[in-house]
């Protein structure tokens, strides 16, 4: 079996900006591009929120065409050995635009937990909003709103009720650090 030469996948993956062809439209995510760090606080059952502290990288791949993250919660330098699944978010999100239909397919993989989450995101007002469905197949809704240069807040909802009303199960409260 040959050796890969390091970093060669990261090489070919990476891009230095938007493609051409669609640079306008990928300034919807382009932002992003870039490091944060990140305070979530989950919700739970008996009202309590808790909090993590973790890290949020962005970056272009695939020529352009698309936006890639990596999310770590708890962040690297706050992991001692294997961490448990419970809290343990280490994954990836691909956000690919789509100029026929000015959408963005976005899906969320976290094989530490198995969730597996698609959803379409669309500008809407000063936010972005991302629809889609649990496993379970209730309606979910992600949203960066608050955005500035250099902050965002990132809300996670579910809905009970077919999208009549929301609860709140996450906030990202992000800061830019590159």
């Amino acid at each position: 079996m040959a050796t890969a030469v390091p970093h060669a996948m990261i090489d070919a993956l990476r891009a230095d900006g938007p493609a051409a062809d669609r640079a306008a439209g990928m300034a919807l995510y382009g932002w992003l591009i870039g490091s944060w760090e990140v305070d979530l606080f989950d919700g739970s059952r008996d009202g309590v929120r808790r909090r993590s502290r973790g890290e949020w990288h962005f970056g272009w791949v695939l020529e352009g065409r698309a936006i890639q993250d990596v999310f770590i919660v708890p962040g690297r330098a706050l992991r001692a050995g294997d961490t448990p699944a419970a809290g343990n978010r280490y994954g990836t999100t691909l956000r690919v635009y789509d100029p026929r239909f000015d959408v963005w397919h976005v899906t969320w993989i976290n094989p530490v937990t198995g969730a597996h989450d698609t959803m379409i995101g669309r500008k809407d007002g000063d936010a972005i909003v991302q629809h889609g469905h649990s496993a379970e197949g209730r309606p979910i809704r992600w949203s960066f709103v608050d955005i500035s240069p250099d902050s965002f807040r990132w809300t996670g909802e579910t809905s009970q009720d077919g999208g009549a009303s929301w609860q709140l199960v996450v906030e990202f409260l992000a800061r830019r650090v590159a």
